[in-house]
């Protein structure tokens, strides 16, 4: 049984549009698709080597941690590939982007640092 979001009106199976107030129906409007919304919330269905990709992006600012963000991204992209029903290519991409990023940084300032100390 379906309910359009606009007015509550219940709706026929496949309805275009609400008969009492007009607003058009999205496509199953009124169901929801359990797997695709707990996604958000639960890792349901992403690579293991995605999540821990984009947490380690996250920590990325501490010295080292940037280094294994990115090699745990490459890691988690091949897994996604050889895996195609899993997800979280975007979370792999954020820890090899992070990582590099302040992977960089950090080698910068230790050539910088020890340039500074040296002179």
């Amino acid at each position: 049984m379906a309910f359009c979001t606009h007015c509550g009106a219940q709706l026929p199976d496949n309805a275009p549009s609400c008969a009492k107030c007009g607003f058009a129906v999205p496509p199953k409007a009124g169901f929801c698709n359990v797997e695709s919304d707990l996604r958000f919330i639960i890792p349901i269905g992403r690579s293991g080597w995605a999540i821990a990709a984009g947490y380690l992006g996250l920590f990325s600012l501490m010295p080292l941690v940037g280094i294994l963000a990115f090699v745990i991204g490459v890691v988690a992209i091949r897994d996604i590939r050889r895996h195609p029903e899993l997800h979280g290519l975007g979370r792999a991409w954020f820890g090899i982007v992070m990582g590099a990023l302040f992977t960089i940084v950090y080698l910068l300032v230790f050539i910088l640092a020890s340039l500074g100390s040296g002179g």
